[in-house]
């Protein structure tokens, strides 16, 4: 029989052969431990959350619909654009997009409408054909999305009874989903005045 050394200790084939046989069980326990608990799944997301900073992959349809949208955005602005310039009035563009042409400042003693504040607005709402849509006086809270954004982030250059035609496109006009009056995808043109 072959002998080895190890340490101050004399060992014969038999004992390294068992002693070798009860390492490899070891190791073979150890790596499945490390396996069973390194095998969990990651927890299904929703699209909008991100792993490890990165956005989710988008799939195909999403993105034709969002270079669609990108496409009518596009379209949207050179037709207000063109309609701008055939117009007597003198128009300049304004926040969020919007063409505005400001009739009447209004009494400018009075203030401007500020966020959180009630303010009575007459608003009529027609198509870029001047169909008549939409003809309304109503409160409304500014800041809480009451009215569309092309409107809303404009009323601060005018003061109580200020007056103003704005040609708003359907990204911050009524958008995608539109309503009982207005079609989706529908540029407006707006006239507004402060009460």
């Amino acid at each position: 029989e072959h002998v080895w050394c190890h340490s101050d200790r004399i060992q014969t084939a038999s004992e390294k052969a068992e002693m070798t046989g009860k390492t490899l069980v070891h190791i073979i326990i150890a790596v499945m431990a490390v396996l069973l608990t390194s095998c969990h799944r990651t927890a299904p997301q929703r699209p909008s959350q991100r792993l490890n900073g990165s956005a989710p992959e988008a799939d195909s349809a999403s993105l034709a619909i969002l270079t669609l949208n990108q496409q009518l955005a596009m379209s949207a602005d050179d037709q207000l654009l063109n309609l701008m310039q055939a117009q007597e009035e003198k128009y300049a563009l304004y926040e969020a997009n919007t063409w505005m042409a400001i009739l009447d400042r209004g009494d400018e003693t009075e203030p401007v409408p500020q966020r959180n504040e009630e303010w009575t607005i007459r608003m009529k709402i027609y198509t870029l054909e001047k169909e008549l849509l939409v003809d309304t006086e109503q409160s409304y809270t500014i800041g809480k999305e009451e009215l569309p954004e092309g409107v809303e982030n404009n009323l601060g250059y005018l003061h109580r009874h200020g007056k103003a035609r704005l040609l708003v496109p359907w990204y911050v006009g009524y958008g995608v989903t539109g309503t009982k009056e207005v079609e989706p995808y529908e540029n407006l043109i707006i006239e507004i005045e402060l009460k």
